[in-house]
């Protein structure tokens, strides 16, 4: 009776993780690039138990002995990023990836990086006054443009006052001023995700690389459409891929699987009970 309260207990905790889990993803039904997240369960633990010799029987083909389980857990979160509808917006500020890749933003003053397919930019002052391209938390957009001495180098996209903003599918920018003359200024820098089950969830919306884990492995930078399938759109926003259908079905069946343990646990508690009201 402890092993089936054991199971059950494991079990119950496995599924509330990923109720909590569906939970966040309706939640997130409307929000700009969200990602659904996905878990995969495993195991906790399994032992095999010897039979009585009374179990060998000629003709037999199995081995003896019996599995037995002690419960699952969350094995992996991972996010799902599978393509969403793309919304027109009008917004010059707005950009929505079609294919499989990531913005990427400087989230401090260290210059740590993160990663999102939120394209719901705006334009905002930084610390020099200068009007920069950022998320709607204010995580300044990571651009790739030429230095002075010829060099490659990342940095803010800055917009010269009195001018508007345009973005073309490769991801190059332009700023254009009232009499329609054109200034690059450099391009959107997009990274294409090899391994996005190394991606961690983090904080508004970004993915991170987590510590330990080396950049190069998880990650790719890229130019939009040399070579691949991915170009940028702007004016338009790309839609949360969660399916609001598929959440609600699965969200019931793990509520059914939920009430079947704690039906396990409470029968075991109730056995144990008769049991030792039996030995007084």
């Amino acid at each position: 009776m402890n092993n089936s309260m054991i199971t059950a207990m494991s079990s119950m905790n496995g599924l509330q993780q990923r109720l909590d889990l569906l939970a966040e993803n309706v939640a997130n039904v409307n929000t700009a690039g969200y990602k659904r997240k996905q878990a995969t369960f495993s195991d906790l633990l399994r032992t095999v138990q010897q039979q009585p010799e009374a179990f060998e029987r000629p003709g037999r083909l199995t081995p003896g002995g019996f599995s037995q389980g002690w419960g699952a857990r969350i094995h992996m979160l991972q996010p799902d990023l599978s393509q969403g509808a793309l919304k027109e917006t009008g917004l010059s500020t707005d950009v929505a990836i079609e294919g499989n890749a990531l913005f990427e933003v400087v989230t401090d003053a260290e210059g740590t990086r993160a990663f999102t397919r939120n394209g719901a930019f705006q334009l905002t002052l930084n610390g020099n006054g200068d009007t920069i391209l950022a998320t709607g938390d204010g995580y300044p957009v990571v651009a790739v443009m030429t230095g002075a001495d010829g060099q490659t180098v990342e940095g803010n996209v800055v917009l010269p006052p009195n001018c508007d903003l345009r973005i073309y599918p490769d991801g190059r920018l332009e700023a254009v001023n009232a009499e329609g003359t054109a200034v690059g200024l450099g391009r959107l820098k997009v990274v294409e995700p090899t391994k996005p089950a190394l991606l961690a969830a983090v904080q508004d919306n970004l993915f991170a690389v987590p510590n330990g884990v080396n950049r190069d492995d998880v990650l790719t930078d890229i130019v939009p459409g040399e070579g691949n399938r991915i170009s940028l759109h702007q004016g338009y926003l790309e839609q949360s891929n969660v399916s609001l259908v598929d959440e609600l079905t699965e969200l019931i069946n793990v509520q059914r699987a939920y009430q079947l343990s704690a039906r396990a646990l409470s029968s075991s508690d109730m056995m144990m009970g008769m049991a030792n009201s039996l030995r007084g």
